[in-house]
This record gives structure tokens, C-alpha cells and sequence, in this order.
């Protein structure tokens, strides 16, 4: 196990597996000062079930890895909208037809996006 990393570097982590595995329209919302239940939300598109749920395993086992735990997770069955909490960091990927209906980016579309994380190497 490798020292556990911050909310933000763990929340690009998440960012960079979805996109590894083909996930859509990848955003990274900065919730501190905002939002008292977590810190970032990564917010993605799946194509598949079975790619959602690729994703959520991907970074469950990044995450034990990188010292984080995952303290809830619903809708793996449905693969509907899946949200997978780490208190700090929390992933929903949804179906593209979730994402329209729920709308979590308008619904926090006043909060800062992490702009760049595609390009930001651990560390910096």
C-alpha cells in the first residue's frame, strides 16, 4: 500500500480511470466550502452497465491501493446511476440518461470544476 493521497489527487485518480475506460463528458467538481458532505464529486457517463461497473471495481481497487476506503455504494445492480462514496471523494457514473434527468451539473453548477486534471501528473 502506497501513503494515502488527498481529497483532490484522489478525485483526479478516479477522473483518470473513468477515462481509461472509455467513460464520457469526465468532470471534476470542487465542492470544498461548499458542500459539507464531501469535498469533490467526479461525475461521468457510462456507455454499458457492464462498463459502469468496470469503472466502479477499477477504482475500488485503486483506491484500497491509495489508502482510501469506500464507506457506501448504490445502484451497482441497476447500473442506472451508480455512486460510489469515499467520504472526501464521491464518483457517480451514470447512464446518459441518468445524467439528463438528475442534472448534478447544473444542480452544482456554481461550484469551481478542476480544469486540467487530464494533463496534471501525481504530485503536482
Amino acid at each position: 500500500m502506497t501513503d494515502r493521497i488527498d481529497a483532490r489527487e484522489f478525485a483526479i485518480e478516479i477522473a483518470r480511470i473513468a477515462e481509461a475506460n472509455r467513460c464520457e463528458d469526465v468532470v471534476v467538481q470542487d465542492l470544498r466550502g461548499v458542500s459539507e458532505v464531501c469535498d469533490f464529486f467526479v461525475i461521468c457517463t457510462g456507455t454499458s452497465d457492464r462498463q459502469m461497473r468496470t469503472v466502479i471495481d477499477h477504482v475500488g481497487e485503486r483506491a484500497r491501493l491509495l489508502g482510501h476506503r469506500r464507506f457506501g455504494l448504490s445502484g451497482y445492480d441497476d447500473a442506472y446511476w451508480i455512486l460510489a462514496d469515499y467520504v472526501d471523494v464521491v464518483l457517480h457514473v451514470f447512464t446518459a440518461s441518468a445524467r439528463s434527468y438528475y442534472d448534478l451539473d447544473l444542480l452544482w453548477g456554481d461550484v469551481e470544476q478542476v480544469e486540467g486534471w487530464q494533463d496534471e501528473r501525481p504530485g503536482e
